[in-house]
């Protein structure tokens, strides 16, 4: 048996904890370290006592039925302190949850006795693709999510993108259409990205959501646009090899293919090395958050010398 071979069969018997804590639900589960959920279950987000309590239940049953756990990941929605060298780690910031604003988010797992590592939710994503999905092979990728709100994150050179914050890639500005009257959902930015093309930014306009509208209505071609915007902020700033576009919003038939056809006619063949088909869906949704919290587990294993 070779190294590499030695190494597969390690990962995929170590067992890892992975939550997907979301401001609607949290999804929590037990993997390895090839990428694969052995098992997984969904709680409702509600006060941070009671869904700790639901989350924590669940992964002791697990642990009673299957065996210990060597790590925990958690890819958590935010704004959230990722700097481990913080007083402040871990611990959510202005949130429009207003019950979970301060929460500690790995705290309530500490009795676990399992090293913990943590990130933002579209980061997570993001490295579980790059690891695993999509962008396997690649050694740049970004991942946008569109949905409830809209958040990017990156995974540059095996790194995820963080420093004394985390990406805030949903609130880029974008050149708004000339003929678009809308002023934008964001409550904070108004007519930034996420206040013109999330799904509650749709909803406000034409009162449905995107994939509600009737196949010929201008609104494909308007979010499509918005998109495909950022889509070019993105390739030109961090220079990845793939794009993942995830979230419910891309789920709207059509959806991608129009973001494609504008980026490329906005980049005018200027990205020599980056196309429109470059911009993919991810191999894991709705659970790439889940399978990323798998690679921070990992991680969480590395940085206590586990």
């Amino acid at each position: 048996m070779t190294a590499s071979s030695d190494q597969d069969h390690a990962a995929a018997a170590r067992r890892l904890a992975t939550i997907e804590a979301g401001g609607t639900k949290f999804n929590v589960g037990i993997g390895n370290g090839s990428g694969v959920i052995l098992s997984q279950a969904e709680f409702e987000t509600r006060a941070p006592d009671e869904t700790f309590a639901q989350v924590r239940a669940w992964l002791d049953r697990e642990i009673d039925r299957a065996g210990p756990i060597a790590a925990i990941g958690i890819a958590s929605f935010g704004p959230i302190d990722v700097d481990r060298a913080s007083a402040g780690w871990a611990h959510l910031g202005l949130t429009p949850k207003l019950a979970w604003r301060g929460a500690d988010m790995a705290g309530w797992l500490r009795g676990y006795g399992a090293p913990i590592a943590l990130d933002t939710d579209v980061n997570g994503a993001a490295l579980g693709e790059w690891r695993w999905g999509a962008a396997r092979g690649t050694a740049r990728a970004c991942y946008l999510t569109v949905g409830t709100g809209i958040g990017g994150g990156a995974v540059l050179d095996g790194k995820m993108l963080s420093g004394r914050s985390h990406p805030e890639m949903g609130h880029m500005y974008v050149r708004r259409q000339p003929d678009d009257p809308f002023a934008g959902a964001c409550p904070i930015h108004g007519d930034c990205l996420e206040g013109l093309a999330s799904g509650p930014a749709i909803r406000a306009r034409w009162g449905t959501s995107l994939s509600g509208l009737p196949a010929e209505h201008p609104g494909q071609a308007l979010i499509a646009d918005y998109l495909a915007q950022a889509c070019i902020n993105i390739a030109v700033t961090l220079a990845p090899e793939k794009l993942i576009l995830g979230g419910g919003v891309l789920g709207t038939t059509g959806l991608l293919e129009h973001v494609r056809d504008r980026f490329e006619a906005l980049a005018n063949g200027y990205l020599a090395n980056f196309a429109g088909e470059d911009i993919v869906r991810p191999k894991f949704f709705p659970l790439s958050g889940l399978v990323g919290g798998l690679a921070i587990a990992e991680m969480a294993l590395a940085q206590s010398g586990r």
